[in-house]
């Protein structure tokens, strides 16, 4: 699928119409459903009348944005009213919101045209899109390969080709994995920089909205129309949003990047190693001065993130009780056997796993030993992080240590699943922006992604630095072929029609 500037300029041209672009996005769902499982919830009527829309807006002379008329799909754990938003649960499976999340309101203004609601890994808690109640999405590079998680289904969707671009959320890599997972761009902003609300929470201090993209100018539009200031979100930051579409240019010369030691060594994949050295010596030759930086608590930031993330999902999940939405047990004896036997049923192993960790961590006689430890070291990596960015620009490092990995390799085993996150959580931890994009192929013939990380609210020095390698290399305009043989996996559920 073409790129959002060149669909405008046919949109304005007049050379096709929105409806024939929201139609040929939804003839690919329709084709590809059956292989990669991307959407939970294909919205097929809305997306066509919001393309009449586009069109009649057209037809009357008036002048349209860059974003109007663009197939977009948005992770099924982002609010939309009137449409199902499951958090790919079986405790919400059927919650339909009464409210609409800011991001998507704001998408909707400007005049996208939504296709779907897409899978995740159950409430946005894991690294592979296995933990869903509701399907498994296959890697459009290998049907037998996960597409990374827990934004999977929003990166599969964008790198399929069933639309321009997509939202996911980010909390120690939901974003930047797979987005290097499926050879694509994906972007965590500055913690705070979009609006939370109607984002359903996993951890509130860590959660951030992002895009994926095909390449870094159309994720540098779709993040400063979703990016700014939003009251109903109380860590939404007050700042002056620019068009981060300014800072695109192919020259690196005066920039100073810095490559994080740490991660580098045991674990890493040799292949992965290569491909990233190869696009460090790429970034030298369009003028950047490299560095060698020292992050030395970096490899803390995972066993920080599991206390804080699960005590934070240990808060955040209790409203989910049966009560007031969501999944309901009938034939309960009393009150607390429903709410037992609705958190039984409802939730997944992966986020009782999480809920009772979290729980554990901030019990009483546990809360200073665990919790309170936890963000001292947050501090400690936040610190380093602060001082590697008074000598150098951006950092760089691998996005994640392996390529994907077949599906059902790390099931059985948690904490390998949760390695997959170890160069991601440190940003998040952090709260500074960190952008995934294509840097190579290993010999299997899946994508390896390259982590650009910038200072606080600096995404255009991210957004620079990622366009300028992306237009010296040409990984943003390979493909996958989807060829791969079927999965035995079992059929999943259709997705529902709105």
């Amino acid at each position: 699928m073409a790129s959002i500037r060149e669909l405008h300029q046919q949109l304005i041209q007049k050379e096709r119409c929105a409806v024939e672009i929201a139609q040929e996005a939804l003839d690919t769902i329709q084709k590809l459903e059956p292989k990669l499982h991307s959407f939970i919830t294909v919205t097929a009527e809305r997306a066509l009348e919001q393309a009449k829309q586009v069109d009649a807006r057209i037809a009357a002379g008036e002048e349209i944005g860059l974003l109007a008329g663009i197939p977009v799909a948005i992770k099924d754990n982002l609010c939309t009213q009137g449409i199902r938003t499951t958090c790919a649960s079986h405790i919400l499976e059927n919650f339909i919101p009464p409210y609409e999340s800011t991001v998507t309101t704001k998408l909707a203004e400007a005049g996208t045209v939504m296709v779907g609601k897409t899978n995740l890994d159950e409430f946005a808690m894991g690294g592979s899109t296995e933990t869903s109640a509701i399907q498994q999405t296959a890697n459009p590079w290998d049907l037998k390969r996960v597409p990374g998680g827990s934004s999977g289904g929003s990166a599969a969707a964008v790198a399929g080709g069933e639309c321009v671009v997509s939202l996911g959320s980010d909390t120690g890599g939901s974003i930047r994995q797979p987005a290097s997972f499926c050879g694509i761009v994906g972007m965590k902003p500055t913690y705070g920089l979009v609006s939370r609300y109607g984002l359903v929470a996993f951890a509130s201090s860590l959660d951030q909205i992002g895009p994926f993209a095909r390449t870094v100018e159309d994720a540098a539009i779709l993040l400063g129309e979703i990016a700014g200031h939003d009251p109903k979100d109380s860590t939404s930051l007050n700042v002056e949003i620019p068009d981060y579409t300014r800072y695109l240019v192919p020259d690196l010369k005066g920039k100073k990047v810095g490559v994080i030691q740490e991660t580098f060594g045991e674990g890493l994949d040799p292949e992965v190693e290569k491909a990233v050295r190869g696009a460090i010596a790429q970034l030298k030759d369009l003028g950047a001065e490299i560095q060698e930086i020292s992050c030395p608590r970096f490899r803390y930031g995972i066993a920080a993130y599991y206390i804080i993330a699960p005590s934070e999902a240990s808060a955040n999940l209790a409203r989910y009780d049966g009560v007031k939405y969501g999944m309901r047990i009938e034939d309960a004896e009393n009150l607390i056997d429903m709410y037992t036997r609705t958190r039984a049923r409802g939730f997944g192993p992966e986020v009782k796993r999480r809920i009772m960790i979290g729980t554990y961590a901030l019990s009483a006689g546990y809360y200073d030993a665990y919790y309170l430890k936890a963000q001292k070291v947050r501090t400690l990596i936040k610190q380093d992080f602060e001082k590697a960015f008074e000598k150098v620009d951006v950092l760089v490092c691998p996005t994640a240590p392996t390529t994907a990995f077949k599906a059902g390799d790390k099931s059985a085993d948690p904490l390998s699943m949760y390695l997959v996150d170890l160069m991601t959580i440190p940003v998040n931890l952090a709260g500074l922006p960190g952008m995934s994009l294509p840097c190579g192929f290993d010999s299997s013939g899946m994508p390896v992604g390259l982590q650009i990380i910038g200072n606080v609210l600096r995404e255009d020095q991210v957004f620079q630095v990622g366009y300028a390698y992306e237009q010296a290399t040409d990984w943003h305009r390979r493909s996958p072929k989807l060829k791969s043989p079927k999965l035995k996996s079992p059929k999943p559920k259709s997705p529902k029609l709105k």
